[in-house]
């Protein structure tokens, strides 16, 4: 793959894994629409690794102190993980409906799934719920006040990203409108649930580069480039999100959705 490609399909990587509007819609419509051939297996697991590290990276005291907590540390600094002493296990609660799904569909997905016409049928329903999140929601709660519901429901709706043009952040963010969770809070608690499926799903696809010989000389440099890019503009594009959403609604991204859903849903018909 030339570099020029893969910085490309990286930055779209660590720009759509966690604006709520679908990776998997951009990553599978940009060879498409460009006429590139599918980046494969090598590069997925590239951008895996990368979008991996971006959560790790910006998230990595939360982790410490999540974990710590979970073993009986009661120190770190935030004051909302504090009141949710036990979060590390209800995060791992919640992350077990889109590992049975994600093992159960995973050639689904991959294959019949990845149609256009799910594509953007997914981005304009997911679209129209989280406008109906945004009107519902009272918005009260931070993620101390989450309840062993609040992260199961999110964790339920996470299992649904595995249809393409659902968006992992999408629509956990909008899972979480639905309890009265407030948009910052819902989309962190997004993230932090987000980091053992990315990790396991980089771990499976890793073992299945294993079991395919590794990775080519020639597409070194690529994947290399692929991880690199990709956590770098997953760690910013995390960080600004978070910023946004304290004084933004998502009405924004509801547009982007529709817009771009109705987009590929012509575009799959003229070129049929």
């Amino acid at each position: 793959m030339p570099i020029h490609q893969a910085v490309i399909l990286a930055i779209v990587q660590g720009l759509t894994e966690f604006l709520p509007i679908s990776s998997s819609a951009h990553l599978a419509l940009a060879p498409w629409l460009l006429g590139w051939k599918d980046q494969g297996l090598t590069f997925d697991i590239a951008l895996h690794f990368g979008t991996l590290s971006a959560v790790l990276i910006y998230f990595f005291k939360d982790w410490v102190q999540i974990i710590g907590q979970a073993f009986g540390w009661r120190g770190g600094a935030d004051a909302q993980l504090r009141m949710s002493p036990k979060l590390l296990w209800t995060i791992a609660a919640a992350t077990l409906p889109i590992g049975i799904l994600g093992l159960l569909f995973k050639d689904a997905a991959e294959t019949t799934l990845r149609s256009p016409w799910v594509i953007g049928t997914m981005l304009i329903l997911v679209g129209l719920l989280m406008l109906w999140a945004e009107k519902f929601s009272r918005r009260e709660k931070g993620i101390g006040r989450m309840t062993f519901a609040d992260a199961m429901t999110i964790g339920f709706a996470q299992a649904l990203a595995i249809i393409p043009g659902t968006s992992r952040s999408g629509i956990t963010i909008t899972a979480g409108l639905f309890r009265h969770i407030d948009r910052e809070a819902a989309a962190r608690f997004s993230f932090l649930l987000s980091t053992p499926a990315i990790g396991a799903a980089a771990l499976l696809a890793f073992k299945d580069l294993h079991e395919a010989g590794g990775v080519p000389s020639a597409e070194i440099p690529s994947f290399i480039t692929g991880i690199v890019v990709s956590a770098l503009t997953g760690s910013l594009v995390i960080g600004l999100l978070l910023k946004y959403l304290r004084s933004h609604s998502l009405r924004f991204f509801v547009a982007y959705r529709i817009i771009f859903g109705i987009l590929v849903l012509a575009l799959a018909f003229f070129r049929r």
